[in-house]
């Protein structure tokens, strides 16, 4: 069965990213054709990139780099649940993603972005990122408004057509993820 990782985006103290992910996974869980597990960077505690050597050779030093590869490789796609901050993806996503290298490689991703205009140029932005570490990702993508999908900008309370819409993020990210399988297994 095809595993789907689903990652809360930011650490920072009273995010909306982890609610936002929990319905994210709690709605995936649903579906039965894959299994799908919740990954918070809070519980990785990354510093920022003190790896010595470049993330391609895959020459892990730390305990922390090498318990963070074997979570992400463990994964055939992933769901990133991002905030925009200042018009991109937080610092500790992008630190997270560029610890490994192929880890990533030849998987699937789908967004869901959430902020003032949901989180679209943060998605934009992560997009860029995840095609150099060779990861496909989907056409579709969940966007949040906190004007339209959080009551007085902090209760997530998604509008209609957001679930339709994730929905469509994860049958796209499941049929790609399952696509790719063969350049996995090479």
């Amino acid at each position: 069965m095809t595993k789907v990782g689903i990652i809360v985006g930011s650490t920072r103290p009273n995010r909306s990213g982890e609610v936002v992910a929990q319905w994210v996974h709690d709605l995936a869980a649903k579906r039965g054709d894959a299994d799908f597990e919740l990954i918070d960077l809070r519980d990785y505690d990354l510093p920022h990139l003190d790896e010595p050597v470049a993330p391609a050779a895959g020459n892990y030093q730390h305990d922390h780099t090498r318990r963070w590869s074997e979570k992400i490789a463990s994964f055939d796609a992933f769901v990133f649940v991002t905030p925009e901050y200042n018009h991109s993806i937080p610092g500790v996503l992008k630190d997270a993603i560029d610890f490994l290298f192929a880890e990533w490689a030849n998987k699937a991703a789908g967004f869901v972005g959430y902020g003032v205009d949901g989180g679209v140029r943060a998605v934009e932005h992560l997009r860029h990122v995840l095609a150099m570490v060779n990861v496909a990702t989907v056409q579709a993508q969940v966007t949040l408004s906190v004007h339209n999908d959080f009551e007085n900008f902090t209760v997530f309370k998604p509008g209609p057509g957001q679930e339709e819409r994730l929905t469509l993020v994860l049958d796209q990210v499941l049929a790609w993820g399952h696509a790719l399988r063969p350049l996995r297994a090479a």
